[in-house]
């Protein structure tokens, strides 16, 4: 019970940097590796602000062989000057005050993503060190912050130079996140974005771990975007760009889309100042309206929909869209730090006035392919009506003959309370077995694997559905597949994948990973699927009394703790698959929702997410071989096996 002696002096004020450190989830997130990450961002989107205003056009970044970070911009250069009203310097305030820069003057950023000000402190205030040289007025000027964006060395100027520009370099706090480690894919995906959206603007990314170097530069921008997304699909278009600013709002708009066949999903990458903004917003809403009105009002123009009245998700099945928009301070508004969803009410107008009036007119302009893109509609709404009136007649029916092919090692859960329910995925039969007897029968359904799913990313539709396993599960989850699926019929509120902790594993998962992002992506980013994780140690012994005194254990350090606990005389169950796990074992690791452990499978970074599948799982060998050459360390490979024997 709280302690009813409230007074004044329990009220604590968090002085500077303090409530950073001690709430950092609201500045970034989390402090798991996307909250890592974000430290980078923040930096980098200081850079970008400078790249977007017009001064300078390469951003380096480095990962330094301690673990820390570096960005180097060719902007103007942090001003160093004292601020009249607080009697810092401009660039301690910037590291050193939440809402402080110059991004809230639109007479210093025309557009900026660091809308509310507080990315470089909130990095500095996270950081073991974080180091800044400013390149300014011919001088080199340097400051450093240690423990926690403490002032260790007040600004003084080092040298001269004819450079200009920012260099901060920062090492994450390890005391602060569960991880420090930074990974150069996500780095590279997030500056190879950066590049397609500023043309003309060279991204370079340095891993001093591995001595290597890549750059990012586009010239055709969204029109390469697209193009690198696609890469591996059959288009019905090429790619069509608009773009135009608003006369009243200044807005800048610029869109990219490309109709793609055999695609039964939409794909949408929103910006704003060069900002990813995940959760989609205002400027979406916008789109989504234009592109609409756009194809219908052509229909009728051309007396092609007879009447009938496209919607919206007929029209954008298939469709891959890119919207970058550049917002003045004045009108942008976000909601949360992590600018994750757009506010701006203008952009509803704005978007929607400039797609409608562009695209109507390149459908006017091109009526060969307008037609195709019509068809494609047209068909879209006629699979989804039919598949519509087989579920109407399903559920009307008690006697439905069913067509395909079910797996007749599917245990169902008992109830119908679905948002309760959970469907395992096993993998094996012997693991099926002990999951089966190990389950809640009310809320647990099991379905053992046979052997390794198909590759949904190179196989047709008629196979995918002529597969037991895949047809099991489209039937069981009960939402349908493709352009059919519907998120508010699914049967279970957790899809759960539960494999053994090797590399046959690993392989199972991935190809059941894509088959949901290929034909039910909406089920992971609605957070249904999930990855089991069970534990690799038992550390167990019987007492005097034969009582069992026993431990789990899911890394190395954690078997240590273990065997600590249990005590001297310990034995070890090292577990190479879930089929070496009784029921009780697998029930009380890795199926008890009291005691187990899930991984929640999301899609944080959807371009980086496009290429791997395409890359990894497409048809293209030669790709996939490139990846690994250029991916895998087979020297540590080799160590690995040694170590292994």
């Amino acid at each position: 019970m709280a302690n009813s002696n409230y007074t004044a002096d329990d009220i604590h004020v968090l002085q500077g940097l303090e409530g950073v450190r001690k709430r950092p989830a609201m500045y970034i997130g989390s402090t798991n590796a996307t909250g890592l990450h974000h430290l980078v961002w923040e930096v980098v989107d200081n850079a970008v602000d400078e790249a977007l205003s017009g001064y300078g056009n390469v951003i380096t970044v480095t990962i330094h062989k301690d673990g820390s970070v570096s960005v180097l911009d060719e902007g103007r250069g942090i001003p160093v000057g004292i601020n009249k009203e607080t009697g810092k310097s401009a660039v301690d305030l910037v590291f050193s005050e939440l809402h402080a820069g110059g991004k809230f003057n639109s007479a210093v950023y025309k557009s900026a993503a660091g809308l509310h000000g507080v990315g470089a402190s909130v990095t500095n205030a996270l950081s073991e060190y974080c180091d800044v040289t400013v390149f300014r007025d011919g001088n080199i000027n340097h400051i450093r912050y240690e423990n926690g964006g403490h002032l260790v060395t007040p600004l003084e100027v080092t040298g001269q130079t004819r450079k200009h520009g920012t260099l901060v370099r920062f090492k994450p706090d390890a005391t602060i996140f569960t991880t420090v480690e930074f990974k150069a894919d996500i780095i590279s995906s997030h500056l190879q974005e950066s590049a397609f959206l500023m043309k003309g603007v060279h991204f370079v990314l340095i891993d001093e771990r591995v001595n290597t170097r890549d750059e990012f530069y586009y010239q055709n921008g969204l029109v390469e975007y697209i193009n690198n997304i696609n890469m591996n699909k059959n288009h019905l278009t090429p790619v069509m760009s608009f773009s135009d600013v608003d006369s009243e709002t200044n807005i800048d708009v610029e869109i990219a889309m490309q109709f793609c066949n055999e695609d039964y999903n939409e794909t949408t990458y929103s910006y704003v100042n060069n900002v990813r903004t995940r959760d989609g917003g205002t400027h979406e809403t916008g789109f989504r309206a234009g592109l609409t009105k756009a194809v219908n009002d052509f229909g009728e123009q051309q007396n092609i929909l007879k009447g009938k009245k496209l919607e919206g998700n007929d029209i954008r099945e298939g469709l891959t869209t890119i919207i970058a928009l550049k917002i003045p301070e004045a009108y942008l508004e976000f909601e949360g730090q992590t600018k994750g969803k757009l506010g701006t009410p203008q952009a509803v107008t704005v978007v929607s006035n400039i797609i409608y009036n562009k695209f109507s007119y390149y459908l006017l302009e091109n009526k060969e392919l307008a037609m195709r893109i019509i068809k494609k509609c047209l068909d879209s709404q006629a699979a989804r009506i039919a598949a519509r009136k087989a579920k109407e007649e399903v559920r009307s029916s008690k006697k439905v003959k069913q067509e395909v092919i079910l797996s007749d090692k599917l245990t169902p859960a008992q109830s119908k309370d679905y948002k309760k329910n959970e469907l395992f995925i096993v993998e094996g039969d012997s693991a099926g077995g002990s999951a089966k007897k190990g389950r809640d029968r009310l809320h647990q359904a099991i379905l053992p694997l046979r052997g390794k799913p198909l590759n949904t990313d190179s196989i047709s539709m008629d196979r995918l559905l002529h597969n037991e396993e895949f047809a099991t599960v489209i039937n069981t989850i009960g939402a349908g597949f493709g352009q059919s699926f519907d998120i508010e019929d699914i049967h279970y509120g957790k899809i759960i994948i539960m494999t053994d902790a090797d590399t046959d594993g690993a392989h199972i998962q991935t190809l059941l990973l894509t088959f949901f992002y290929h034909y039910m992506r909406e089920l992971i980013t609605s957070g249904h699927v999930y990855i089991a994780v069970p534990p690799l140690y038992r550390v167990y012994k019987e007492d005097k009394s034969h009582k069992v005194i026993q431990r789990y254990a899911w890394s190395d350090a954690e078997l240590d703790e273990a065997k600590k606990y249990v005590g001297a005389g310990y034995k070890i169950n090292r577990y190479k698959g879930l089929g070496e796990m009784d029921a009780v074992q697998l029930k009380e690791t890795t199926m008890d929702p009291k005691s187990r452990l899930l991984i929640q499978v999301d899609i944080e970074d959807p371009f980086l997410v496009e290429r791997r599948v395409n890359v990894l799982m497409g048809k293209d060998t030669s790709l996939r071989k490139k990846w690994v050459e250029d991916n895998v360390d087979f020297n540590e490979v080799d160590t690995f096996i040694k170590e292994v024997k």
